[in-house]
This record gives C-alpha cells, structure tokens and sequence, in this order.
C-alpha cells in the first residue's frame, strides 16, 4: 500500500479490482467472490465479540489468529479460492473530510502536501503516521475543486492486512464500506441516480449519511452509534436542511438506505421513520439490478445487505450495466 494517491473513487489504489472481496466488521468477516457481472459465490464467517473493534485510534485487531481464522475460513468455501482481494474496513476507521481548494497544484506531490496539511488537526494521531487517499469532488466556480479524504492510521491498516496475509490472501485493495455502497448504487442504476440523492447506511456500531451530486459526494457524516439510532428521523432532517441551506439543494432525487436489514433492527420501521421525515421515498440497496448470481446463491434482504460494499468494489471501474458512466 502506498502511503497516499490519488485514485478511483474511494479507493486507496488505483488497480484494477480483483476477483473477490473481503469485508471485515466488528461482527463477521465476509467475503464475495465475482467473475464479470456475476456473483459466483459468497460465504461469512461469524466473529467472536472482542476480536475487532473497530475505530480511528486505538487497537482494531485484539485477536489476530482469530480474525486470521475467520477470514480464512470464509475464503476457503470460495472456489477457486482467491489469493488477491480487495479489503472492506468499516467506517468508524478512517476520517472522511472534504477538502476545498481554490487553487489546485498541478503537481501531484505538491496537491499530496496541501492535503496532509489541512487534515494534520483534523485527526487525533500524528498525519505522518497516517494513510492518506483523496479522490477528485465537485468543480468550484474559478477554477478551483473539492476533494474527498480519507485518512486512517497505517498501523491500523497493516493490522488487517497482516492477518489477511496469515489467511494465505493478499489484499490489493484498501477502502471503507460506505464509499462502496455509493459505487454499488452507481452501478445498480445509474439513470435513477441523477441529481442530488442520500445514502443512509446504518449499522449497530454506526450511521454514515452521504450526499451525491452529479456522481460526486458533497456531504458526509458518520455518527457513532450502539445499535441502530432511534433518533434517524432527525438525524436525516439535520442533513436535509444542512442540505438545503448550505448546498443550495431543495428535493433529493432519490434516497437509498443500506445495511438495515443486515444490522439486526426494525429496517422496514427505519424506512418509514426516514421517509416521514423527508416527505421522500426510501428505497433499499438492492444490487440485483447490477449484478446477477448463479442459482445457487439464495438471496434474501440480508444478504443484500451484507453483499453490498463488496460488490461496490468489485464493479469499480467496471461500465456500468446496460452502458453509461463508469462507476466513480
């Protein structure tokens, strides 16, 4: 892993995906193995409490032969078995910020150094320890742009890699869930996803709520949470009308919700509570309409759910289904 690049969207490189991807959460370790457009096989692996914590600063990994067992485990109900996958971390792990440049370096090492600078107090660790990734936002009037940033220590990243490694697969890619999701829903349906739209993912340790413009996030929020909040409904209102009267919104095009079933609450009673408060249809994440499965793989809600940041990635730079943009 590189210490910072610029890449394709929210990824910490800029390779091609691989075959299969590996998602590791505080929970379960999954893994989704894809060849084209289809998903040909999909397993998880349930992890002790204890095992992984996943956040910012601070241990991630308590038990590495157990996380290096899970992972193990899944990937070898996957056939073939991958030896390159791409990793899925969660995203209480990194600090996702938007950056704005009036003036943009041309140099990719000088843009490398702005970025590190106005993101050294925004993290509670030394930026030189840091894992930095950005991805090119929305164009401002004059010239300058905005940039999403990630940030995640490296020695917390190199402790999932490691027992990725002591699972016998190298992990070739390094990305949060939520940046993932808006590539699935990128790729699921890329008509439906014009003009402004909110993607609400919630699970029992946090919520993150993005906005998207023409392709281009330019709202994030992750919030801490011990299962799923029950305050949602304003927690959505907040974003409506930071949406509203900062970025000169007005309806979102569409409102996506993921992981609610996955999480283990009342995702049918989240849908509600979020469509009440933003007078606005709330539709699950439902990859089907990018991806197809051999009939062996039985899908339900949760499975969707669960499946969802790994087909992000693995559809990146992909075309998306029936033509149109590439996926970000």
């Amino acid at each position: 892993m590189s210490d910072s690049n610029p890449s394709s969207f929210g990824g910490w490189f800029a390779s091609p995906p691989p075959p299969a991807a590996v998602e590791i959460s505080a929970r379960r370790v999954s893994v989704v193995a894809m060849s084209t457009r289809t998903i040909t096989a999909q397993s998880s692996e349930d992890l002790p409490a204890g095992v992984v914590t996943p956040v910012m600063n601070g241990v991630n990994v308590h038990d590495p032969a157990a996380l290096a067992g899970a992972i193990r485990s899944a990937v070898e109900r996957i056939s073939p078995k991958p030896r390159r996958v791409a990793l899925i971390l969660p995203d209480s792990v990194a600090k996702v910020s938007l950056l704005r440049f009036e003036k943009v370096p041309a140099r990719t090492p000088d843009l490398e150094k702005l970025v590190r600078w106005q993101m050294r107090k925004a993290v509670p660790f030394r930026i030189e320890e840091a894992q930095v990734s950005w991805v090119e936002g929305v164009e401002l009037e004059g010239g300058g742009r905005e940039y999403l940033v990630l940030v995640a220590r490296r020695e917390l990243v190199e402790s999932y890699e490691a027992a990725c490694e002591a699972a016998g697969v190298q992990a070739g890619i390094v990305d949060i869930a939520s940046i993932n999701l808006v590539n699935a829903v990128l790729a699921t349906n890329p008509g439906a996803s014009a003009g402004d739209w909110l993607l609400v993912y919630v699970v029992p340790e946090f919520a993150t709520m993005m906005i998207v413009r023409q392709g281009r996030v330019i709202f994030y929020r992750n919030r801490p949470s011990d299962g799923a909040p029950s305050d949602m409904g304003d927690l959505v209102h907040q974003t409506a009308m930071y949406f509203e009267d900062r970025l000169r919104g007005s309806v979102f095009s569409r409102v996506v919700l993921a992981g609610g079933s996955a999480s283990g609450g009342d995702a049918e009673g989240l849908r509600r509570q979020i469509e009440e408060r933003l007078g606005v249809r709330v539709e699950p994440l439902d990859v089907r309409g990018a991806v197809t499965w051999r009939d062996r793989i039985g899908v339900s809600p949760d499975l969707l759910d669960v499946i969802a940041p790994a087909v992000g990635v693995l559809l990146r730079d992909r075309p998306a289904a029936g033509g149109g943009e590439r996926v970000a």
